[in-house]
């Protein structure tokens, strides 16, 4: 029997479908080209956009696997396009700025990054990060052909097999990171974890003592889940060691 053997032109279009899509938000054309020569030839499409209006247009008319976003850029701010973003959508987003102080941080976290680069970074520290956000993405998305797996608080149910959290019927959309720092309590509602605990389980990293990226996670994961989050009974806190899954039927 003769084997059949894709073109060269089959071949490209079928490596053009395996590739992940990244949008790549930043003003300065010599980091622009310098991050997209690097992505691109570890086998990721990147679509620049040098302003926010131009990255809200290009977000909306494309299907995209993470967002790379820089929060100077002209014409729209970037935390308006982050929060364009959140609108419609939990993909990926990695805030890559040159600031750098924690109020910064917080406020870009807050309105629903996954993770924060300060400039100036190394092009393998960016790499990692997206490696490891389209990860947990691409997990999710694979779910679907595994058994359901449902863990149970109170009211919140979580769905191993889909990656749904809902309460009391209604579903709320968490990001990565959200969904992973609730499942770990979930799966272990006993147990008191720590902020180092928590930041190296869920970022698969390091603890470099940077408590806010656990605190501001945890914070929009309460305003979520939570009916009154000044007495969060889903994500309780242990003062002085952590947090944990409160004692919820």
């Amino acid at each position: 029997m003769q084997k059949s053997l894709l073109t060269a032109e089959e071949r490209g279009k079928k490596q053009t479908m395996n590739k992940h899509k990244i949008l790549l938000i930043e003003d300065d054309t010599e980091i622009s080209e310098m991050l997209t020569s690097y992505l691109t030839t570890e086998n990721y499409e990147v679509i620049c956009a040098a302003d926010g209006q131009e990255a809200c247009k290009q977000f909306d008319n494309s299907g995209f696997s993470l967002v790379l976003l820089d929060l100077m850029i002209p014409k729209i701010s970037g935390m308006d396009v982050m929060q364009h973003i959140r609108k419609s959508s939990v993909v990926p987003v990695i805030i890559v700025s040159a600031k750098d102080t924690e109020a910064d941080k917080t406020l870009g976290l807050g309105l629903g990054a996954d993770d924060y680069i300060t400039k100036p970074f190394s092009v393998a520290e960016v790499l990692a990060r997206i490696k490891a956000n389209i990860r947990r993405t691409t997990q999710y998305d694979n779910a679907s052909i595994v058994a359901p797996v449902l863990l149970t608080a109170g009211d919140l149910i979580m769905n191993l097999s889909d990656y749904t959290v809902t309460k009391k019927g209604e579903r709320i959309e968490l990001t990565a990171k959200e969904f992973d720092i609730l499942k770990l309590l979930l799966q272990n509602p006993k147990k008191v974890y720590t902020k180092e605990q928590i930041y190296s389980l869920v970022w698969n990293d390091a603890y470099c003592g940077d408590e806010n990226a656990v605190n501001v996670h945890i914070s929009r994961l309460r305003n979520k889940i939570e009916d009154n989050t000044r007495t969060p009974r889903y994500v309780v806190t242990v003062w002085g060691i952590g947090y944990k899954l409160g004692d919820v039927i």
